[in-house]
């Protein structure tokens, strides 16, 4: 009796394939790209969050000297799972942290919410965090 043996040379790249295209997603929590900047004594912060509803999905939080934006970006496509597809866009929780200079006083906290981009300015954190030019002198 004679084997034939048949090249495959791909066989491992297509178990590869195989295996990450049947794997469930993981349950993770992400961070959505933000964009900060000072404007004068306020920072500004925005946060990339289409296809969300801001007053129910998302939470803006000032925790001491740390500013979290946290939620969830809900799945409403009624779709098939059986079929295959390509998945770019995260659904499930977010959550983003940002450190603040100083502790921020949440009544000066405001957030809006446009085109899918969460702006929130912290107002006055800047305050009194100007730089100061200190002499240096040559020790003798």
């Amino acid at each position: 009796m004679t084997t034939t043996l048949i090249p495959r040379p791909f066989a491992d790249i297509d178990r590869v394939f195989q295996t990450l295209w049947n794997a469930p997603e993981p349950v993770q929590a992400h961070a959505p790209a933000a964009d900060l900047h000072r404007d004068g004594d306020d920072l500004v912060a925005r946060f990339d969050l289409p296809g969300i509803d801001p007053e129910k999905d998302v939470a803006v939080e000032v925790q001491g000297r740390k500013l979290v934006v946290h939620g969830e970006r809900k799945d409403t496509r009624a779709e098939e799972r059986d079929g295959r597809r390509l998945h770019e866009v995260r659904y499930g929780s977010f959550r983003r942290t940002v450190a603040l200079p100083v502790a921020a006083d949440p009544e000066k906290v405001t957030a809006t919410y446009d085109a899918g981009v969460l702006s929130v300015t912290v107002a006055d954190v800047y305050a009194g965090t100007s730089p100061r030019r200190i002499e240096v002198t040559k020790a003798a």
